[in-house]
């Protein structure tokens, strides 16, 4: 089993076909960045000796933003939505626990939503952590220098901030409605400066009630 940063990467057949999974459908921009997801929420929960289950995280973090994809993509669904629906069906194939795979699935769905990923399971709350820290930052000074490196060195970071947030517009462009009340909004408004989605107040106020 390869160790990177003293982390373990899981070698079972299901999280190898994972991994395949995303090397046939995803780029190398996704795999590098799932990869960093799964290592830094690991990294966390090792260092606040925090319990969890390392294939259930690692698939979460592979699967997490499959619903980018063109093939795990939906007409009208949250991208988070369509990877938890990804990750279900493939972890159904593996006769994996319901308990396990709903872990799974709220981990994938939840992950760009603060407030509440964090307060869940330890997989939901980890890999949303990961996420965090590979995106925004979030908890990067609580990596060594020595971790932070060991980890790029695998898993590059390779014009990210640019390169993720075109592949967020690319997988989300074709149904902007779906990040009404949620931060892939802000998305939208980069690439698109006349975009302007529902608003809440408005949704209340122009309800068929008559008060």
């Amino acid at each position: 089993m390869v160790e990177i940063a003293g982390i373990k990467i899981p070698d079972t057949k299901m999280a190898l076909d994972a991994k395949e999974v995303l090397l046939e459908n995803g780029s190398d921009l996704l795999f590098n960045h799932s990869n960093r997801v799964y290592l830094f929420g690991a990294l966390k929960a090792q260092k606040e000796q925090v319990k969890y289950d390392q294939e259930l995280l690692y698939i979460s973090a592979l699967f997490h933003d499959l619903g980018l994809t063109k093939l795990y993509s939906s007409d009208d669904l949250r991208f988070e939505v369509d990877g938890a629906n990804a990750a279900r069906q493939f972890l159904q194939t593996y006769n994996v626990e319901k308990q396990a795979i709903q872990v799974v699935w709220d981990a994938i769905a939840l992950h760009t939503t603060p407030g509440i990923a964090e307060h869940k399971e330890n997989e939901v709350a980890l890999l949303f952590a990961g996420v965090g820290t590979d995106v925004m930052g979030d908890g990067y000074e609580l990596l060594t220098e020595t971790e932070r490196q060991a980890v790029l060195d695998v898993f590059p970071r390779v014009n990210f901030k640019q390169n993720i947030i075109q592949a967020f517009y690319d997988g989300i462009k074709h149904k902007p409605q779906t990040t009404f009340g949620n931060m892939k909004q802000d998305i939208c408004a980069h690439f698109n400066p006349q975009f302007k989605n529902k608003n809440f107040c408005d949704c209340i106020l122009h309800s068929p009630w008559k008060e």
